[in-house]
């Protein structure tokens, strides 16, 4: 009799741990380099395929966007989605020099120390954190201690559909399919599963939103060059891959601002 028992309890550990299996994350590559320094980092990141990259960047910090989520009420999908693209999955340059994974720059409140990159103007001031866990940190008080994001926390179940679409509404980033980023990174690496879910929500996709482009003008000449933005561009970047100022680039295509998007069609002299 205790045979048999034994064999029943072998064959539920084995459809348990079946079932189970698709409820963990993959991990492959996954490897602690924390200590070591940033050409180190940069070699092993190479390394690997970006799905691979993406995968490890999930184990590695998936711990600290639960941990966030319980103690500030952010949903941990949504801080990994923003980690993910704000970081380059820990391979973009802040990330590297000064952990700074969501891309926060200083403002006038911060007193901590400092790293400056070109981003929307040159050598522009960027919080330089300890290690990741302060950066992941720092975003979840940078969202909970703004106005402008309260009514994110007001969202029932901490539905990440809602919030990628609340953090666009409410200015965190220029792009403007920033929303629908996040919820793509969150389906195809079932980041949901960070917030306790089962099943990833049913959501209705933003209206397709076009690409944005300067409005013609009486001055418009059609043998201008025109520039598509890739991650990664800023006004001051072009200006100087193309040798044109940016207050040229700026009256040419009437912006106001220093704000690109990713697939803008920018006119060059």
């Amino acid at each position: 009799m205790r045979y048999y028992k034994s064999i029943i309890f072998l064959i539920l550990i084995f459809f348990y741990s079946c079932g189970s299996s698709k409820l963990s994350f993959q991990k492959k590559n996954v490897k602690n380099i924390e200590n070591k320094s940033s050409k180190s980092k940069e070699r092993f990141l190479k390394s690997m395929t970006s799905k691979d990259r993406t995968h490890w960047y999930v184990n590695t910090y998936r711990k600290i966007a639960i941990n966030e989520m319980r103690n500030y009420g952010i949903p941990a999908s949504i801080t990994m989605a923003q980690g993910i693209l704000e970081s380059n999955s820990g391979m973009g340059a802040l990330a590297m020099k000064s952990n700074n994974h969501f891309g926060i720059k200083c403002h006038k409140s911060w007193k901590g120390k400092k790293v400056y990159h070109d981003d929307d103007a040159k050598g522009e001031c960027f919080r330089k954190y300890k290690n990741p866990e302060k950066s992941y940190r720092d975003h979840s008080i940078f969202l909970v201690s703004r106005d402008r994001y309260n009514s994110l926390f007001k969202i029932n179940n901490g539905n990440y559909v809602k919030w990628a679409i609340g953090l666009k509404s409410a200015g965190y980033a220029t792009d403007p399919n920033y929303a629908q980023k996040l919820i793509s990174i969150i389906d195809r690496y079932e980041l949901w599963k960070l917030d306790g879910l089962k099943k990833p929500l049913k959501s209705k996709k933003e209206s397709k939103q076009k690409k944005i482009k300067p409005k013609k003008s009486k001055n418009d000449d059609e043998n201008l060059e025109q520039y598509i933005v890739k991650k990664g561009d800023t006004l001051y970047s072009i200006s100087k891959k193309h040798n044109i100022s940016v207050n040229d680039i700026k009256k040419i295509n009437s912006l106001k601002d220093n704000e690109i998007s990713v697939g803008q069609i920018i006119k060059l002299k």
